[in-house]
């Protein structure tokens, strides 16, 4: 009897994954108690072999602590927007790495200010509750405020957060955020004020290479010289595509009033066709873009300065904004909260960010992700991404979590390179911004030490 039981019992092994030729010989075992032992512990050897292995998973999880790491993202040129530029193309790229009690770690890119006073929310938690941790890190600078820099920390700390879950969870994070589809739209933004015609060319020549169509550059100085620079970019993109008419986008970066952003961007508009015009007046100004929104034809994108949800509210429900746009920066659950703030006003949302790959992987789960800046083609020193670009998109991998790995030691040579924090840059608002009633012209690598034209 026993050994009938024996036969049925293995017969029926197969269909839980097993080859049958790993079973037929058992049956040719005797039977009785020892026989039956012998069997069911080769079965579960040969059940767990057969299991698909992936990262450790654990019922409890701890956050432990965490370290902060400075690597450089080295553009081989001059790199900036109208408030200045970075000549050397040298720029930091802050990064935290969160650690846990089973040897999971996630990465997250931003500023590492006031950590240690917001790390006190996370510690000894459970890193999976991500959305609520995120809340704790809110609550923690209650008094002070979350906005600027500390945004950006509890924007670093939640990516790091949701590495670690997708890592637990043995998933990529777009599959566990829901995503249905890896690939990502993207644009070529390349952060280009400050490259002559040449220079230009050649770099949205290398961005049409890889399948780019939309391009945005960075001006707001010079009408005319706006002007001369989309021309040269919209025919690179045209011959790219084959005579196919491309998008162009134009980012002042806050460089304008209201009313100087009207007449630069109808006056470009006699001759081209804007998708939309980035930040044309101060970020926090809801009735100056709608001014801006009203008088052009372009759509009103802003949004990557505004750190926190509350901020958004008034350009949102106001309706002076067309595209929302959110910083690679400001995190995960930041971005997942914008776009459903976006989307209840039916309105698209954008990621904006030099190495957004936590917002990249947000972006296959929100229904209405717009398209995703792309501006160096290569991560910053020590840092590889599972992800690369193609036919005008990113195509994220299937590593689990970020896909993000960071060689600790290639960062530590990189950061040989950094001069002390310099007080000039695309970081730094120029004295005059909004206040110049005529164009400059570019001649050197600052806009405060630009000749004005004649009048």
């Amino acid at each position: 009897m026993a050994g009938r039981r024996l036969t049925k019992w293995v017969v029926a092994v197969p269909m839980a994954g097993l080859a049958p030729a790993t079973i037929y010989p058992l049956v040719m075992l005797p039977t009785g108690a020892p026989a039956l032992l012998v069997v069911y512990l080769f079965l579960q050897r040969q059940i767990a072999d057969a299991s698909p292995r992936g990262p450790r998973r654990a019922d409890k999880m701890r956050i432990t602590g965490y370290r902060t790491l400075t690597t450089v993202q080295d553009w081989g040129r001059p790199v900036g927007d109208a408030n200045g530029v970075f000549a050397d193309g040298l720029v930091r790229v802050p990064i935290v790495v969160v650690e846990t009690d089973v040897g999971i770690t996630g990465v997250g890119f931003g500023p590492h200010v006031e950590i240690d006073s917001i790390f006190a929310a996370l510690e000894g938690e459970d890193p999976r509750g991500v959305t609520a941790l995120y809340d704790r890190m809110l609550r923690q600078t209650f008094k002070a405020g979350h906005a600027g820099a500390v945004f950006g920390t509890i924007g670093a700390l939640d990516t790091a957060l949701w590495d670690i879950k997708a890592q637990a969870a043995g998933e990529p994070l777009w599959r566990l955020l829901g995503g249905r589809d890896r690939r990502v739209p993207a644009y070529a933004s390349g952060v280009d004020i400050g490259l002559g015609d040449d220079e230009l060319v050649a770099l949205y020549e290398t961005y049409a290479d890889r399948g780019l169509r939309v391009a945005k550059i960075k001006g707001g100085l010079d009408v005319d010289r706006d002007r001369d620079r989309l021309i040269l970019v919209r025919d690179v993109l045209t011959n790219a595509g084959r005579g196919t008419r491309p998008g162009l986008m134009l980012d002042v970066n806050e460089a304008l009033t209201r009313k100087q952003a009207v007449r630069h961007v109808v006056e470009l508009e006699r001759t081209l066709d804007l998708i939309w015009i980035e930040e044309p007046v101060r970020r926090w100004d809801a009735e100056g873009h709608a001014v801006v929104g009203r008088g052009v034809r372009a759509s009103v994108a802003s949004g990557e300065n505004l750190s926190g949800l509350e901020q958004y509210r008034p350009l949102i429900s106001t309706g002076a904004i067309d595209v929302v746009q959110a910083a690679a920066g400001w995190g995960v659950t930041h971005f997942l909260r914008v776009a459903a703030l976006a989307h209840a006003h039916d309105l698209p949302v954008s990621p904006i960010g030099n190495t957004p790959v936590g917002l990249l992987h947000a972006a296959t789960s929100v229904p209405n992700h717009l398209v995703s800046e792309l501006q160096d083609l290569r991560p910053p020193s020590g840092i590889s991404v599972d992800l690369h670009v193609e036919n005008g998109a990113f195509i994220l991998g299937d590593s689990p979590g970020l896909g993000v790995r960071v060689d600790e030691e290639a960062i530590v040579a990189s950061r040989r390179r950094l001069a002390v924090p310099v007080s000039e840059g695309p970081h730094v608002r120029p004295e005059r911004a909004g206040q110049r009633l005529l164009a400059v012209v570019r001649d050197t690598v600052t806009p405060d030490r630009l000749d004005p034209l004649p009048s």
